[in-house]
Parts: structure tokens; C-alpha cells; sequence
């Protein structure tokens, strides 16, 4: 929970063949290793959660719905599947590239709302599950950012189980973020 607060404010980098991408990440959610039945961990490491149970600041990227890739940060010590959803970024960098993925994104303020958004606005894919997201030189890397003055917490959104923890994390007022929503039923 610590690392979801925490990543608000910092950078997501991704220098890809097609070029670099930036953004300031606004908006966490946190899913925990014990008592979560949201967590993907819930039921225990597998071949699609591995990078879960990496070491704090490893990439997990999964496929969702048929239809998107999330990228979330594992956030607990090695073999503990505990991890961070980056939900919604400022963009920074690379405006040109982010569109031309995000072709039907009403603004560049939605090209990164929304985790599903956020990935195909990067270019990420499973190629990048488990990549080190702390170390130097990596293709996709977390950098320092500036700290919002103020974050909101509140509880997650989009899921159906355990959505009552106040596990969601965002930067108050920031027009990048999803906004403080209530969870579907």
C-alpha cells in the first residue's frame, strides 16, 4: 500500500525503437497478498502472475477481458504476490507516439486514463512482464516525478470483489486521473 501512494508523482519512462514515451502517474490502486479477493494473487502464484511475486518494482503485465494489457509493479519482497495497478498518467513525453497508439482518445488528457489506455499508449505487452522497472538503462523504467500536493484515497473502481478497500490512490484535482468513481456492482 505504501508503494501505491508513493508512485503517484513519479515517472514512467519507455524508450522503445519507435521512440520515448513519458508520463507522471496520477492515479495507483494496490492489491494485496493476504485477505484480497480482488488480487490476482489470491489464489496463489501461476504461469500469468508470476512477475507478481518478484521483487518490489518488477513489471507484471497481463492481458485483461480479451481485449488490453495492464501494467502493475510488483510491490512486496521476492514470493510475496503483492502488487501496484498504474491506472492513469499525465502525459509528457512523446505526445506524437501516444496518439498515433491511442488513435480514438478524445484528448490527450484521456490518452492515459484508464489502465488499459495507459499500456496501449506505451506499446506494452507480456514481452515486458517481469522487466526490472528500477534499473538503469532498462527499455521501461520508473524515474523520479514531482509529488502531488495532495492525494486522494479512495476506494478501487472497475472490480466487483473487495472493492470497499480504500486501496485506490490519486492525485486530488489532477484532470489525468479517473476521478473518484464508485466501483461497478
Amino acid at each position: 500500500m505504501d508503494l501505491a501512494r508513493f508512485l503517484v508523482g513519479a515517472l514512467l519512462v519507455r524508450d522503445a525503437p519507435e521512440g520515448r514515451v513519458s508520463a507522471r502517474i496520477v492515479e495507483t490502486e494496490a492489491y494485496l497478498a493476504q485477505g484480497d479477493a480482488a488480487s490476482h494473487s489470491r489464489s496463489g502464484q501461476t504461469a500469468r502472475n508470476r512477475s507478481m511475486f518478484l521483487a518490489r518494482g518488477h513489471a507484471y503485465v497481463y492481458f485483461i477481458y480479451g481485449s488490453a494489457y495492464c501494467l502493475n509493479v510488483a510491490s512486496a519482497r521476492n514470493g510475496v504476490g503483492e502488487a501496484v495497478l498504474l491506472r492513469a498518467a499525465e502525459p509528457l513525453e512523446g505526445l506524437e507516439l501516444m496518439r498515433k497508439r491511442r488513435p480514438k482518445a478524445k484528448n490527450d488528457a484521456a490518452l492515459l486514463r484508464g489502465p488499459g489506455n495507459l499500456a496501449a499508449a506505451f506499446g506494452l505487452d507480456r514481452r515486458l512482464d517481469g522487466a526490472d522497472l528500477c534499473e538503469a538503462g532498462s527499455e521501461l523504467y520508473l524515474a523520479r516525478g514531482t509529488p502531488p500536493a495532495a492525494i486522494l484515497e479512495t476506494e478501487r473502481i472497475g472490480i466487483s470483489r473487495d472493492a470497499h478497500h480504500q486501496l485506490r490512490f490519486l492525485e486530488a484535482g489532477s484532470p489525468f486521473a479517473s476521478g473518484p468513481k464508485r466501483p461497478r456492482a
